[in-house]
């Protein structure tokens, strides 16, 4: 038992049971597996800067600190949440002074790095380049869009992966056998299931992990054998009010989205609606998802079947109106109509195409016979004149008219795929094509087909 006067504050389990070398470290055998690179790097002692990239709870820090332990360096510590460029040139004096004084080197750790501002990141440049600090970055955000391209240069990127299952029950075992850091010396009893439990609600983060196994042990019930028991119930009371892992505006949430997408487009209704249920069960807005998916109905389905363009709305609309859980039936609804809907992304593609082409070319008039002519000076001045006016015409076309710029005229942006509806509408544009093709009349007889 602890002192109450005792002013070493008590860690918690998850700091307590930090790696002190590779062998003890779990998880990331890509890393550090026997024979990788950074492993034999950091256990020849020859440190290099480096970023580490990953979701939370996966060991970076502990990564960090045991590179530190294991090569005999000074470890300094800054979080870019709470320090600025003086917190920085602070670490950096220590540095210089135990270097002078030991001639040990320095690893000078930054917990989210990706919240510094650029000239902060350039602030640590020209001690990385001097040797003065071994820079050792650690971020859950893509370093390509987060840390400005010097800082990158000079350090390498190694991608942490979510632990486990097993990775997390061999967690939760060292730590019950453990006696000097861990739960050893006087373990709970868990109830069958608990340890996987644990590990499953942990969800590939060994703090998480580690912090329900903490918890556990502090509510464990004495049986009648004077046992302290982890027990089914305890832990479901433990776990009622944890929220699944869930980046709201990071990778994690970024990537969840694109998967989403890319099921609907690939037509798979079942992964469709999986990746919807995860979006949900991490916490993310049902209304984020409703904008997502109408834009996948214009994008990937488009005319194949301008129905799924309405449901998507309708999703939408039930949603604002009425709220969870009916909002959420109808956006799946919608997800699961898109996903089996016959696919075209013609119209996305015209749309894109027409744009860049307007973005490059000149500003050309409107064509005379295509303004309108409200008074009398706009008549004199032949506007709208010639104009066809298509209802008049055999079969509501008017066969030889050209409605672009004299320019540009002949474009052809809008190329239908024979599916679904826009089968019918690519028959439609070419029988409409060959009654132009066959007119005596021309708007702009001296043009040739620019496609």
């Amino acid at each position: 038992m602890n002192d109450l006067f005792d002013p070493t504050p008590i860690q918690p389990l998850a700091a307590r049971m930090r790696p002190k070398h590779p062998d003890h470290y779990i998880g990331q055998e890509h890393l550090f597996g026997v024979g990788k690179p950074l492993r034999e790097a950091v256990i020849s002692k020859h440190l290099h800067s480096m970023v580490l990239w990953g979701p939370p709870g996966v060991g970076k820090t502990s990564m960090a600190k045991m590179i530190a332990e294991v090569s005999d360096a000074h470890f300094e510590t800054i979080s870019a949440v709470l320090a600025g460029v003086k917190d920085i040139r602070s670490a950096v004096a220590r540095a210089q002074d135990i270097q002078l004084q030991s001639g040990r080197k320095t690893i000078l750790f930054v917990d989210e790095v990706h919240r510094f501002n650029k000239a902060q990141q350039d602030a640590f440049l020209p001690y990385v380049e001097d040797g003065t600090v071994i820079f050792i970055g650690a971020t859950t955000e893509n370093p390509s869009f987060s840390l400005n391209n010097a800082l990158l240069s000079r350090s390498r990127v190694y991608v942490l992966r979510s632990l486990k299952t097993e990775d997390l029950i061999q967690m939760l075992q060292q730590a019950l056998e453990d006696k000097q850091r861990g739960l050893g010396l006087d373990p709970p009893h868990l109830e069958e299931g608990v340890l996987e439990t644990i590990a499953y609600a942990a969800d590939g983060d060994g703090r998480k992990c580690l912090n329900l196994l903490e918890v556990g042990n502090d509510l464990a019930e004495t049986n009648e054998q004077g046992r302290r028991v982890i027990t089914n119930d305890t832990l479901q009371e433990i776990l009622a009010n944890e929220v699944r892992r869930f980046d709201k505006g990071g990778d994690v949430f970024y990537e969840q989205i694109s998967a989403l997408h890319k099921s609907v487009r690939g037509s798979d209704v079942d992964a469709s609606l999986y990746w919807f249920a995860r979006m949900l069960d991490g916490g993310c807005d049902p209304l984020y998802v409703a904008r997502r998916v109408v834009r996948m109905a214009s994008e990937d389905i488009g005319n194949a079947d301008p129905r799924a363009l309405q449901l998507a709305l309708n999703g939408w609309e039930v949603q604002e109106r009425l709220g969870s859980p009916e909002g959420e039936l109808a956006i799946a609804q919608a997800i699961a109509y898109l996903a089996a809907a016959p696919k075209s992304n013609a119209v996305y593609k015209a749309f894109n195409q027409v744009m860049a082409d307007v973005k490059s070319q000149p500003s050309y008039e409107v064509p005379l016979h295509l303004r309108n002519a409200p008074t009398q000076l706009m008549k004199s001045l032949d506007y709208g004149a010639e104009y066809k006016y298509a209802h008049d015409e055999p079969e509501g076309f008017s066969a030889g008219e050209n409605y672009f710029p004299q320019e540009v005229c002949n474009a052809s942006y809008y190329h239908p795929v024979p599916r679904g509806l826009e089968q019918k509408i690519a028959e439609k544009l070419q029988y409409l094509k060959q009654l132009n093709a066959g007119s005596d009349w021309q708007r702009y007889p001296d043009k040739t087909d620019n496609n």
